[in-house]
C-alpha cells in the first residue's frame, strides 16, 4: 500500500517530463524553436506545479524548501525560453 501512494505522489513529475521529452521530439525531429519553447514549457508547469501542490503532493520535484525550488525552475524556465527567442535562425 505505500508503494501505491508513492507512485500517486509522483505525477507532477512525470507531467513535466512528458511536457519537456515532447518538446526535445518536436526540437528533434520538426522545428527547434518550438521545441525549446515547449520544453521550457515543461519546466514552467514543473516550478508551478511545486508552488501550489503540498510538499507531500510534489512528490520528487520537492528537493529543497517550496520558495527555492519554485524560484529555480521559474528562473530556469525563462532562461530557456528567452534563449529560444533571442537566438537567430
Amino acid at each position: 500500500m505505500a508503494g501505491e501512494a508513492q507512485r500517486r505522489s509522483e505525477w507532477p513529475l512525470v507531467l513535466s517530463l512528458l511536457v519537456g521529452a515532447t518538446g526535445l521530439v518536436v526540437l528533434t525531429f520538426y522545428n527547434w524553436r518550438n521545441g525549446v519553447l515547449i520544453f521550457a514549457g515543461g519546466v514552467f508547469l514543473a516550478g508551478l506545479l511545486r508552488a501550489t501542490l503540498s510538499d507531500t503532493a510534489a512528490g520528487l520535484l520537492h528537493v529543497r524548501g517550496r520558495m527555492f525550488d519554485t524560484a529555480l525552475l521559474i528562473a530556469v524556465g525563462a532562461a530557456i525560453a528567452t534563449l529560444g527567442l533571442i537566438v537567430p535562425n
